[in-house]
């Protein structure tokens, strides 16, 4: 919402018609004797082999899955292969002209695009560059397997590496390229620029979107392609990562050499089928896919459809597409037209489509008729071609063999998987180059401001005016200037970050402070906020993304769940994620806007979650996720972002760190504990003075802080002095983390208890009008009337909510 965008009524009222570009189709008519003076004969015979490399390692797979056995050589294969047959050319037309620079993402059918981009680097990396990649990889775990008993040039054994450690990690093995942890879908070689391929249908689109957003604002070589099928068309995610390339603040607002579009390319290998939809005819409204662009940008996404059966013209649209991202005019769209003779998967009978079709595109076979193009241009001979199939089928029986040695290719202990959940590291900087910054951060406004507050309540003998109070919105501005000033890597956005200051004004100042690239507003698209922030992190920047409302989560579920939390582990360790995820837990505005959803990502294993509620937490433990490298949500609470430091003496203007999962002793206390999570800790603390002074009854309660990790000793110390545990949040008691803990502390501190936990939520409701709130979030009357029900008769309590058994009884069976 920048001031200096004008929306002029007459201008947008106007009465005109839109004429949209011209969109290419099929239109590559190269002479092959062009592409010999542009390749030379022996990497267009290159182009052959890598085809058959690909087509022979998928024909083994599907032997192995279906029958058990290749060329005699048996062997139950229990995991997933969706396969490619029929699409090498497109894969292997697509990696011919790119580098290791140039990064590509790919599907859940990703197997060639692994073999193509590998190959396309071994042939184009020097001999010396290849020795140290293989040997510096895993400790050189890889290529010991298969050196032993190699022969020939690097250039082949560095062949053997690429399909040994692709077929190892399907195969679920330790020497795998992510130690069997990714797997069929997941496998990736960032080596040789091959980033992560994803289970999700269009999950790499976003994902891609972010690894091209960290080239761009860091100003790394090379392009990024997405490679996501046609199906994917049908996500919502892949159309917030079309958008959010082609953002316009892009080109009107970003600075001077960091304008432009992003650099990516969004292929889509268009075999006609997602599963068993047809997406031309069935599932789709498109007609030719490469139209969508049109509906993106002005330049339609400089979209055309690509015959992905001729590796040729799939290396020429990729090279006409990276010229113009060079010239800063990404993104750009390929429509790539292919076919899987195959099906979606070994056990697919193809029953959705007739036997001629498939016959049909058997005769257009991409590989005999580019082999068949060749010999008649007399670039290679039939001689040649049969040696060429004979030392590709070798190279699959040497690999199959090698890949399932027991010894040579063991599987990974199981209990190792835990220590690869996170990689638990400091690094205050991701980059050795200074920060872009636009003021001195002592320049600026509200760090002038923020000096003149009083930091801490504690000791105050005179009440203090909440304007002059250090606040929760300035300990989260502090932390982030301080980690912009420190590590050049970092960017932030989501809705409103930018001009606004951040929905809740946490961010007020940094627009003064910070270039376009480093902050700024991205589109109301909650999947592409958080997946291009994945992106962003896995290919080694530092990024904070913000979901406005916790009640948005949903919107992003796939992108948090399933990205964010896993791609450490799937890559058994080789990626990093050094992403902060905000999220503000709401109240006032009703049933969505106004929920906790802090159990949805407590349990999904991977990530770490955090909820400080005080100034000196809210500081202390962003600092600590700004210096860390693992994927943290970081809830936060409308109610509290004007609150004061009650609790420490000073928030100390410079850097510090909570540790993880430390729980803070909020007041001692004897009687029985009480441990909160989120704001319900004040509400906590007036019961407690309640206890104290109308009944006698001292309660120490504890802020958890954290959700993951979780140290649980001192709670466990604190119910067994006092016997007696109250655990209590504004989530809905029906599923809320703090049935968790209270389940592990009876576990731990079973034997010391003198009656079970009690877990206080709010209602199994809708979230009400602000008005009634106060009869569905936990008050300090629930707190008090539970103790009094089912903990320690309170002498003269009259109850004024029902926390009974039989309530609750009634009201499980209402399912309320």
């Amino acid at each position: 919402m920048p001031k200096s965008q004008i929306v002029d009524p007459k201008q947008v009222r106007q009465a005109q018609v839109l004429k949209l570009p011209e969109i290419p189709v099929n239109q590559y008519k190269v002479p092959l004797a062009d592409e010999r003076k542009r390749y030379g004969d022996p990497r267009l015979v290159g182009v052959l082999e890598d085809m058959l490399i690909i087509r022979e390692f998928e024909a083994m797979l599907q032997k192995v899955k279906l029958e058990g056995s290749y060329e005699g050589i048996k062997y139950d294969h229990l995991g997933p292969a969706h396969l490619s047959i029929g699409q090498e050319a497109s894969a292997v037309g697509q990696a011919l002209n790119l580098s290791t620079d140039d990064y590509i993402f790919g599907s859940h059918r990703s197997h060639g695009e692994i073999l193509a981009k590998g190959m396309s680097a071994i042939r184009t990396l020097a001999d010396a560059d290849l020795t140290k990649v293989m040997g510096g990889f895993d400790g050189g775990a890889c290529l010991k397997v298969v050196e032993k008993g190699a022969s020939g040039s690097t250039k082949d054994l560095a062949t053997e590496f690429l399909v040994y450690g692709a077929l190892a990690e399907i195969f679920a093995k330790i020497t795998g390229f992510n130690k069997g942890l990714g797997g069929s879908m997941h496998a990736f070689f960032t080596p040789f620029g091959i980033y992560p391929n994803n289970a999700i249908v269009g999950g790499s689109a976003d994902i891609a979107t972010g690894a091209a957003l960290f080239k761009k604002c860091n100003q790394q070589k090379g392009i990024v392609i997405a490679n996501i099928g046609d199906a994917s068309m049908g996500c919502g995610p892949v159309w917030e990562a079309l958008n959010f390339a082609s953002m316009d603040q892009l080109e009107t607002l970003w600075e001077e050499g960091y304008k432009g579009g992003l650099p990516i390319i969004f292929n889509f290998f268009n075999n006609f089928y997602g599963m068993g939809g047809q997406t031309c005819g069935e599932t789709m409204g498109y007609g030719f896919l490469a139209r969508v662009g049109a509906g993106v940008n002005d330049d339609a996404m400089h979209a055309e459809r690509v015959d992905g059966y001729n590796p040729l013209a799939v290396a020429d649209a990729v090279i006409r597409k990276r010229k113009l991202i060079e010239e800063r005019r990404g993104p750009a769209l390929l429509d790539t037209i292919t076919y899987r003779i195959s099906g979606h998967s070994p056990s697919d009978a193809s029953s959705y489509r007739e036997k001629a079709e498939i016959e049909a595109w058997q005769q257009a076979d991409p590989i005999l008729a580019y082999s068949a193009e060749l010999i008649k241009a007399g670039v290679c001979s039939e001689a040649t071609y049969a040696d060429l199939r004979a030392k590709v089928k070798a190279l699959m029986i040497k690999t199959l063999k090698l890949a399932i040695d027991p010894v040579l290719s063991p599987r990974m202990d199981a209990e190792a998987i835990g220590e690869l959940m996170y990689s638990n590291s400091k690094a205050p900087r991701l980059s050795a180059r200074e920060p872009v910054l636009r003021e001195k951060l002592a320049d600026n406004l509200r760090t002038k401001q923020i000096a003149g507050k009083v930091r801490s309540l504690v000791g105050q003998t005179a009440a203090v005016p909440k304007a002059k109070q250090y606040n929760v919105s300035d300990a989260i501005f502090e932390a982030m200037a301080h980690h912009f000033a420190t590590d050049p890597t970092l960017v932030a956005y989501g809705e409103e970050n930018r001009d606004w200051g951040g929905a809740f004004g946490a961010y007020r100042g940094l627009t003064e402070l910070l270039p376009y690239h480093r902050l700024f507003n991205s589109p109301i698209s909650e999947a592409a906020i958080v997946g291009t922030g994945v992106g962003y992190a896995l290919c080694g920047g530092r990024a904070v993304v913000e979901l406005m409302y916790c009640d948005f989560l949903g919107r992003a579920g796939d992108e948090v769940f399933n990205q964010m939390a896993k791609w450490q582990s799937m890559s058994a360790g080789v990626l990093k994620m050094p992403l902060t995820l905000r999220i503000s837990v709401g109240a006032k505005y009703g049933a969505q806007h106004s929920q906790d959803w802090v159990a949805m990502c407590a349990m999904i294993p991977g990530l770490k979650v955090a909820f400080p509620v005080t100034p000196y937490d809210a500081k202390g433990i962003l600092h600590t996720a700004l210096n860390g490298t693992d994927p943290l949500v970081y809830f936060e609470s409308q109610r509290l972002y004007q609150n004061g430091e009650e609790f420490a003496k000073d928030v100390p203007a410079g850097f510090y760190e909570i540790p993880e999962g430390a729980p803070a002793l909020r007041r001692p206390g004897k009687d029985l504990t009480i441990l909160t999570m989120g704001s319900t800790m004040y509400r906590a603390l007036d019961a407690a003075k309640i206890l104290q002074d109308k009944y006698g009854v001292s309660a120490e309660v504890w802020d958890a802080r954290w959700a993951v990790p979780f140290d649980y000793e001192p709670i466990v110390e604190s119910v067994k002095r006092t016997g007696r545990i109250v655990l209590a949040s504004d989530a809905c008691e029906r599923g809320s983390f703090m049935h968790t803990m209270a389940s592990t502390i009876q576990r731990l501190a079973f034997g010391k208890l003198d009656a079970a936990p009690v877990v206080i939520g709010t209602r199994n409701w809708i979230s009400p009008a602000a008005e009634l709130e106060s009869s569905y979030f936990p008050q300090p009357a629930w707190i008090i009337d539970a103790i009094h029900e089912k903990i320690l008769p309170l002498k003269g309590h009259t109850v004024t909510s029902n926390q009974g058994d039989l309530e609750l009884i009634r009201r499980a069976r209402r399912g309320i």
